[in-house]
């Protein structure tokens, strides 16, 4: 219990003082993230996710390093495929670069206490109720297929429950004044188009975690290397947005890949009780999937522009 302690204190100290530089000090004001700024943070959160998987693997073994490694490429990849989604959701919402970074550290708050609160939940479930491993198997098999074969979904966010709750009992101003997600003017309290997208922003991470934390309990269990492996890939999404926005058109395949990382995870949850695939075969598919799917990617996207 006090070497679990220990591990947790450590973990939460190192995300306060990065939460505190990254969102709270260094971008507490609004402005537009550019490339030399993205890369940088990118390459910090990156290295500092890699650093604690060495430490993981002193303190813990190499099997939780393992662990925490593959779960960390499965939110790492699935974090980028959801950047599609943000772009739709910004455009839509005709939401500036410099309002954009605000509204990506709420959601990532946001999204830090929800993925908790699914990680507890999920194995929790597994854990009293076994047959539940299935239904989760199931849910990224039917997942990783929609996703290849499937039709591209639109994004609706005026049909978006939440949207059309504010909307019903509160005014919505036209315009973005300042960063604020809500202006008070003659007694009457209204909230912006930041909020709306920011309400719609977090609904979509509910989405996002259906998929990603069954396919991070198909190789781990362990709620420490989870949640650590799902804090690192999201804290280092709000950098990673800005580094591919204006190339995401060149990893056509790269949904291709995600969608047989999704059902190759979903069928291993499905086997879990016939054949125990071993951690260092599902990080060799999971990385081989991704380095295919990233050089077909690029390589076509040369072609194209020849």
């Amino acid at each position: 219990m006090a070497e679990s302690t220990m591990l947790w204190l450590v973990f939460a100290g190192i995300m306060t003082i990065m939460f505190a530089l990254d969102l709270g000090v260094l971008n507490r004001k609004s402005h537009e993230i550019r490339f030399r700024e993205a890369l940088g943070w990118t390459i910090t959160w990156v290295l500092l996710a890699l650093a604690f998987n060495i430490w993981i693997y002193v303190e813990m073994g190499e099997q939780k390093a393992l662990e925490f490694f593959t779960g960390y490429l499965i939110e790492e990849s699935l974090s980028v495929d959801n950047l599609f989604v943000f772009i739709m959701i910004f455009s839509y919402f005709h939401i500036s670069k410099v309002h954009q970074p605000k509204i990506l550290k709420w959601g990532i708050i946001g999204a830090l206490l929800m993925r908790a609160g699914f990680i507890f939940a999920g194995i929790g479930l597994i854990e009293r109720f076994h047959w539940m491993l299935y239904i989760f198997g199931g849910i990224l098999i039917v997942t990783g297929f929609k996703m290849a074969f499937g039709k591209e979904e639109k994004i609706e966010p005026e049909k978006n429950l939440l949207v059309r709750l504010v909307r019903r009992f509160m005014p919505i101003t036209k315009r973005v004044r300042d960063d604020r997600f809500f202006l008070r003017r003659s007694g009457i309290t209204a909230a912006t188009p930041l909020f709306l997208t920011l309400l719609v922003v977090e609904s979509s991470d509910v989405i996002f975690a259906i998929d990603s934390i069954p396919a991070v309990l198909s190789v781990t269990r362990d709620p420490f290397i989870v949640y650590t492996s799902n804090v690192f890939a999201i804290m280092g999404l709000r950098s990673l947005y800005y580094l591919l926005a204006h190339v995401m058109e060149m990893f056509v395949y790269l949904k291709l890949g995600i969608s047989f990382i999704l059902a190759f995870v979903g069928t291993k949850m499905l086997l879990a009780d016939i054949w125990h695939i071993p951690i260092h075969f599902s990080l060799g598919v999971i990385v081989g999937a991704l380095a295919i799917a990233i050089l077909t990617s690029v390589t076509i996207g040369k072609q194209h522009k020849q």
